[in-house]
């Protein structure tokens, strides 16, 4: 089939125009490919994690140790996703003066001159894709399965915006796997 940019374009989820580094609260959901239940089941509504259900959870909980700027408050591991409020905080520069790094000029050539891809530095996007990969090369090693796709391509995510939604958005995190059956991930 020949290209046709209104089939084959990839539309963005992102809200047009908002700069996910910027400080702030932020509702993740990251779903595995095809939504197979492979981090564990839900017992009594009660999350029984497997050993990659282990890797998923540690993993979020180191996110804090490699990305200074991140700070995580509620979060879930369920059979197929992960639900987190991740909340990127100020002063993220000095934190990494005092660590003792310098930022690093880009570099360039006079034949090609670097081209920038990927998610922006210390942003929502940096930090998933750098989250994903790492949980889906320890799985991969775990399965004997290299290369092989552990989460669906995208993530969902949303600012919280007053308290008023972080408490919802807590409860609803807390109580998720009380409500297994009739998640709309359960499939």
């Amino acid at each position: 089939m020949k290209y046709n940019h209104e089939i084959h374009h990839r539309r963005s989820i992102r809200l047009k125009g908002y700069d996910y580094s910027q400080s702030g609260l932020y509702f993740i959901t990251i779903c595995t490919q095809n939504r197979e239940h492979i981090f564990g089941t839900i017992e009594n509504g009660k999350i029984s994690l497997n050993e990659y259900g282990n890797i998923v959870k540690n993993e979020w909980i180191r996110t804090p140790k490699i990305r200074k700027e991140i700070e995580l408050h509620e979060y879930i591991v369920m059979p197929n996703h992960i639900h987190g409020i991740v909340e990127i905080t100020d002063g993220r520069g000095d934190v990494y003066y005092r660590r003792g790094d310098r930022p690093v000029a880009p570099t360039t050539t006079l034949i090609a001159p670097m081209v920038k891809s990927g998610p922006k530095q210390n942003s929502i996007g940096s930090l998933i894709a750098g989250y994903k990969s790492s949980v889906t090369k320890q799985i991969n090693i775990l399965r004997g399965k290299p290369g092989v796709s552990i989460w669906q391509r995208n993530y969902y995510e949303q600012i919280i915006r007053n308290k008023r939604s972080y408490y919802q958005i807590s409860e609803y995190i807390k109580s998720n796997p009380g409500k297994w059956q009739n998640d709309k991930y359960h499939e």
